[in-house]
């Protein structure tokens, strides 16, 4: 399967209908027509559906809209922003293309669709296994394909784009039969579920999605104290930056952490020297990652309670994903 390419993917949307009723949120491995969960998201989660038709597909599956109108409007912010990332900025993304179903309940459920990679090749898993002159070498690509974000946004005076830098959202396509090094194979950005720009200001993604799946008595405090903070970041290179190196910690590489702020505190000194951006210490880092490894425990904590209370007390259903532990 091509890794890249400018044409949409398109799968079954009957087969993907069929999956998405059949789906168990609890034990996706159990579900009708069973899937593996690759990987968790702010707002989707990654998997891989075990049907012929299906098969070498990632599948971001995302169970947040009320009605079509939502769905819409997400859909066109996701073209938009894949466009601006592929088009304007010059980053390289995996072959996609979404497909919009029905679930159970008759509600829309989007589903972003890119062409599977694999898991070994994928920065977070990379980073395991690479030496540390290679480590250098992907932190210093990534931090090039950043630059990109922040060049393309100081040329505009009405667009601002984000991205969340995470070394879980880039991998170098080293497969086999590429030929290539880690310095000069193609780097593909994989997130892009959370398609944030503004437009003269004002964000175009409707970002209460990012609330929709949280407990409804942590809502107003979400919205009040942590929303507005967390989408900003992503807009600003040195707090992208610095959640890149704090990112280390949950991947089980603290050690590597130095090597990266060498790294990137070189980058911001030369290659984006115009920026004038402050040099980031390894307290700094650490300190971010005790209060957002703390924050997501905790929200993912008062997930697995609104899942008991809408399932068990309720009896109704609970559509979303959850990992059972994430180790930090």
């Amino acid at each position: 399967m091509r890794p890249t390419g400018s044409s949409p993917i398109v799968v079954d949307a009957e087969l993907l209908e069929r999956f998405e009723c059949g789906l168990d949120p609890r034990f996706p491995e159990r579900s009708a027509i069973p899937a593996r969960v690759l990987g968790f998201g702010e707002i989707s989660t990654v998997l891989a559906i075990e049907a012929e038709g299906l098969r070498g597909f990632a599948f971001k599956r995302m169970p947040l809209f009320l009605n079509d109108e939502e769905v819409r409007r997400y859909a066109s912010v996701y073209q938009e922003y894949c466009r601006l990332l592929e088009q304007e900025i010059g980053l390289s993304l995996p072959a996609h293309g979404y497909q919009v179903i029905r679930g159970r309940t008759g509600r829309p459920v989007f589903y972003i669709v890119q062409a599977q990679l694999p898991a070994e090749f994928i920065g977070n898993r990379l980073i395991h296994r690479l030496a540390p002159e290679e480590v250098e070498l992907l932190v210093g690509r990534v931090l090039k394909e950043l630059h990109k974000v922040w060049l393309f946004n100081g040329r505009q005076t009405d667009l601002q784009v984000a991205i969340d830098g995470q070394i879980s959202n880039w991998a170098p396509a080293l497969w086999e039969g590429s030929g290539q090094d880690i310095a000069q194979a193609p780097l593909l950005y994989l997130d892009t579920s959370t398609p944030l720009f503004r437009v003269h200001g004002v964000e175009q993604l409707d970002t209460e999605l990012f609330l929709r799946s949280a407990p409804s008595f942590l809502v107003w405090i979400l919205r009040l104290f942590f929303l507005k903070d967390v989408v900003d970041r992503y807009y600003d290179f040195r707090r992208v930056v610095v959640d890149l190196a704090a990112n280390f910690y949950k991947e089980q590489r603290p050690e590597l952490i130095p090597l990266v702020l060498r790294v990137a505190n070189a980058f911001f000194a030369h290659e984006a020297a115009d920026l004038r951006i402050a040099p980031i210490g390894e307290k700094e880092v650490a300190a971010y990652y005790r209060e957002d490894a703390l924050i997501w425990r905790l929200y993912l904590g008062m997930r697995k309670i609104d899942r008991l209370l809408r399932t068990w007390v309720l009896r109704g259903e609970y559509p979303y994903i959850l990992p059972d532990k994430i180790k930090r």
